[in-house]
């Protein structure tokens, strides 16, 4: 890889193991706080409609500004957030800190620093080699997140080794959070100044505009079902309902992440030989059954077998579909099909936390897994049926 990927990722890593354990103390935090379900379903989708905002106006500014100096100021923020959270404590403020900040509460990256990555690394190798490369991004990501949720058990038991409790932990992670925002910001500063032709030749979507236009409308409904079951309200749902421990749930995650990573890596392997769509459809809509499968579980034991086959399975789609994003368009657009795609899809995911939030509080039964895997399953024969004879390049090459 080129030193300019190789950044990326592993900035890219740090923001994800800060993800990781944000999204599972965030419930804890809050409710430890004496905040009801409902509550943190609404403080989520604050969260996300500020995660959706700010990469909105990364939208309007990507094509005028320089990538990095864009990533540097969101790392700044990153810093504030965490800070932020680790001195709030009513339901307003965090309210607040949530909508401005970069807190990400759903385990995957629905922040403002993905489209800045995504267009530059989409110029970071050759087309052939694109999937490949979002794959090992998407990698990095999910183990990341992975031994982030693993180290919340760690964190929890130092605490009580130490003496600490659960809300000083809470705070201590949320201040390690803010702290990682600083460190990514010094990576940030090692990327290249110069940008290559085509990333300086950035420009507003022109003749792929309608194209991304239906995609970010499809990405949107996959968004807003798996905003209903975003990592922070699954845990609370286990939390709950079946009585998992925080130890527990940590080693759970992990597991689950690492399933999820190396899913993704095999997505380039795998796209080779069926293609982008393909990919993307027939691994998401076995997942997603297996999701609402798991709101009739018997047993705990069930429940989580059924979730760890749904992660092996879930995110096989995500570096498909963000290759087939920067196949489709010419390469000055990527930086504005990055934002637009991106965009929509945060503010899908932020409306339904807190509908799932509101549903946890009002009844014992999953909903929510069973809402969220329902529109999932609409996405994918939507995209299937709308985008099967639009290729990229190197699948019309081959079909050729």
């Amino acid at each position: 890889m080129s030193p300019t990927a190789c950044l990326l990722l592993l900035s890219r890593g740090l923001r994800a193991f800060g993800d990781g354990f944000v999204a599972l103390v965030l419930p804890v935090y809050l409710t430890g706080l004496g905040l009801n379900a409902f509550q943190v379903g609404l403080i989520t989708t604050a969260t996300l409609l500020g995660s959706a905002a700010l990469t909105l106006g990364v939208g309007f500014v990507a094509h005028r500004f320089a990538a990095r100096p864009l990533l540097m100021t969101a790392s700044l923020l990153m810093l504030a957030t965490g800070l932020g959270f680790s001195l709030a404590r009513d339901f307003w403020p965090l309210l607040v800190v949530g909508f401005v900040g970069t807190l990400n509460p759903s385990g995957g990256d629905v922040s403002p620093f993905l489209p800045l990555e995504q267009s530059v690394l989409a110029h970071a190798g050759p087309d052939a080699q694109r999937t490949r490369l979002f794959a090992r991004y998407s990698l990095t990501g999910s183990l990341a997140v992975a031994a982030g949720s693993l180290s919340l058990g760690g964190a929890d038991w130092l605490g009580a080794r130490f003496g600490a409790g659960a809300m000083d932990v809470a705070r201590i992670l949320f201040v390690v959070y803010g702290l990682i925002g600083l460190v990514v910001l010094l990576i940030y500063r090692r990327l290249p100044r110069q940008e290559s032709e085509a990333e300086a030749a950035r420009q507003p979507l022109g003749p792929s505009r309608n194209r991304v236009i239906l995609l970010a409308g499809l990405f949107s409904l996959d968004s807003f079902g798996g905003g209903f079951i975003v990592q922070s309200l699954l845990a609370l749902w286990l939390f709950q309902h079946w009585g998992l421990s925080i130890p527990a749930a940590s080693a759970f995650f992990f597991w689950a992440g690492v399933l999820t990573a190396f899913s993704q890596l095999a997505a380039g392997w795998l796209a080779q030989r069926i293609g982008l769509i393909n990919t993307m459809v027939f691994t998401h809509i076995p997942a997603q059954l297996c999701l609402m499968a798991t709101a009739f579980a018997p047993s705990l034991t069930v429940v989580l077998a059924l979730l760890l086959v749904r992660a092996s399975l879930s995110a096989m789609d995500v570096p498909a579909r963000t290759s087939y994003v920067m196949a489709i368009v010419t390469p000055p657009e990527r930086a504005a099909a990055a934002s637009l795609t991106n965009v929509p899809r945060s503010l899908a995911s932020a409306l339904s936390p807190s509908l799932a939030g509101f549903l946890l509080t009002v009844s014992p039964f999953a909903w929510p897994l069973m809402i969220g895997g329902g529109l999932k399953i609409t996405y994918d024969l939507l995209l299937l049926v709308m985008f099967r004879t639009v290729k990229p390049p190197e699948e019309q090459s081959t079909s050729g």
